[in-house]
């Protein structure tokens, strides 16, 4: 397991590409450039890899588009465990600006996902922001949800080398950090619609990694938390993210951000929600405001698992930034395997 370098220096030759675009409006540095003139430059930080690689024993892995014309596609994994396994649709992070289903980052977790929590794991490639503001990745997220259900619908020969090994009663949602946003987004959007738009699936549960919001005020981890320099997520970085991402205009406090203003608390007292686990980091800025989302739900009666990883910060189970990260992902991925097997 290889730690991601997030050392700017490596990309000097994007740096010099990037000049002929002028003057640079927005930039987190070594992973987006945003430029007046629209270009976005996203430098290769970290690789994108094909399916087959390196995937552990028993797992096959393929990638299946959803939507050719969005972009829209997801890489599948499926463990050659006995018996109809649950099925996890899974969002990447990438603080909805950077990212692919594709990066080795993701490629190396999921599998090993797959394999050690004995699930199928569909991870989906949306568009990202700024070329596609919010709500794009939601939309993208609720039509690959869509897409799952249609295939199982047709019974469709061509994608029975997974369908075979789901159990589409054992439907989860989840993600990383921004991807953990989409899931959410998703599993309240669905919590909104009538009960029976995802038949024959049956969503049981929502895994949030860490998941990003954020808020006009900030939150005493926010202000106040020391973060070592190859931290993942620094205040500054997610500032950036939400204004790049957002709809113009909007603070931080929109719905889609801050998912506990009154107006939004409101609205989540009307949903059927599953049940959600949501996984903490002692050293991530997001720390407390996770904590908050965990009280609020488990107010509204909805029954949520909460996990703190210590001495790990954001993004620790795909970045392997920590001394402590390679066993606190075994241990993420045995709660998770827990959650996906008790509901």
């Amino acid at each position: 397991m290889t730690a991601i370098s997030l050392d700017p220096r490596l990309n000097l030759q994007a740096t010099r590409k990037s000049n002929q675009h002028g003057v640079v409006l927005e930039e987190i540095e070594g992973l987006i450039r945003v430029h007046k003139d629209g270009y976005v430059e996203r430098p290769p930080m970290i690789p994108s890899v094909p399916s087959t690689l390196a995937l552990p024993p028993g797992v096959a892995a393929k990638d299946v588009v959803i939507d050719k014309f969005a972009n829209l596609w997801t890489r599948i994994y499926v463990p050659s465990h006995p018996g109809n396994l649950p099925m996890i649709v899974y969002f990447h992070g990438g603080g909805f600006c950077v990212g692919s289903a594709a990066w080795s980052c993701y490629h190396e977790f999921l599998a090993k996902l797959a394999s050690q929590a004995s699930c199928v794991i569909v991870s989906v490639n949306y568009r990202l922001a700024p070329d596609n503001r919010l709500p794009a990745a939601y939309d993208d997220g609720f039509k690959a949800l869509m897409w799952v259900k249609q295939q199982a619908l047709n019974e469709c020969s061509e994608q029975k080398w997974w369908l075979s090994k789901c159990n589409l009663s054992s439907l989860f949602i989840g993600g990383d950090s921004a991807g953990a946003n989409i899931a959410y987004h998703v599993t309240t959007h669905s919590g909104s619609c009538d009960p029976s738009i995802l038949r024959p699936l049956s969503l049981k549960g929502t895994v949030l990694i860490q998941p990003f919001f954020g808020g006009e005020a900030r939150t005493w981890a926010e202000k106040c938390a020391t973060q070592p320099p190859y931290s993942a997520l620094t205040l500054s970085n997610s500032d950036t993210y939400w204004r790049l991402s957002l709809p113009l205009g909007a603070s931080r406090d929109h719905p889609w951000c801050n998912p506990l203003t009154k107006a939004s608390v409101a609205k989540l007292r009307d949903l059927m929600l599953p049940s959600m686990m949501v996984c903490v980091s002692e050293f991530d800025i997001l720390k407390d405001r996770n904590f908050e989302l965990c009280n609020a739900l488990s107010s509204m009666g909805i029954r949520v698992e909460t996990t703190m990883h210590k001495g790990v910060g954001h993004a620790f189970q795909v970045l392997h930034n920590y001394q402590l990260s390679y066993s606190r992902t075994q241990e993420l991925i045995s709660n998770i395997k827990a959650f996906t097997i008790k509901q």
